[in-house]
């Protein structure tokens, strides 16, 4: 073992500059993401040290490892609506203002208690199906069908906010 870690120590002496070179142009210049794209890499490259060391392949297998986690990185953060900012607000960042919030809770009001109950611990508590019938003592399919109902309700609400005036909060 102690082999493998002077071999992989001596490789990490002799080519993390140029690994953080790459990283910071797959990184677009973050230098943050860029260390940690290298951290990572590194991390998986060390398991796998003694076949990639017989191959002769340590240091092009690295950059693949950082390419393709710089990719699955970029998708993640598309697929959650990141925003990359080099401004970083002196608040947190509200989305949802009181008037909105206002309507979400106007539109939970007019919902029938289990369907109010399957939206609240669905999007607010973040809980699954299985959790959700678990603490409604109900099927998941029970679960889905109250979520649909209160979608469509709260849909058609927010398009014709009429009955909602009368909602007791």
């Amino acid at each position: 073992m102690a082999r493998r870690d002077d071999d992989f120590v001596a490789f990490v002496d002799a080519r993390s500059a140029a690994l953080l070179r790459t990283a910071r142009l797959l990184t677009a210049g973050d230098r943050h993401a860029a260390e940690d794209l290298v951290q990572t890499a590194l991390e998986k490259a060390y398991v796998a040290w003694p076949r990639i060391r017989r191959k002769g392949a340590e240091e092009s297998y690295v950059r693949s490892i950082m390419t393709r986690s710089a990719i699955d990185r970029t998708r993640q953060r598309t697929r959650r609506g990141e925003v990359v900012t080099d401004d970083v607000p002196d608040l947190p960042v509200d989305p949802v203002g009181p008037e909105d919030r206002d309507h979400v809770l106007a539109l939970l009001g007019a919902l029938p208690p289990r369907q109010r109950a399957v939206m609240v611990l669905r999007y607010y508590d973040d809980l699954s199906e299985a959790q959700i019938a678990e603490a409604l003592g109900c099927s998941a399919g029970t679960v889905k069908a109250h979520a649909s109902r209160a979608l469509a309700t709260m849909r058609r609400l927010s398009v014709d906010p009429a009955p909602l005036s009368g909602v007791q909060r």
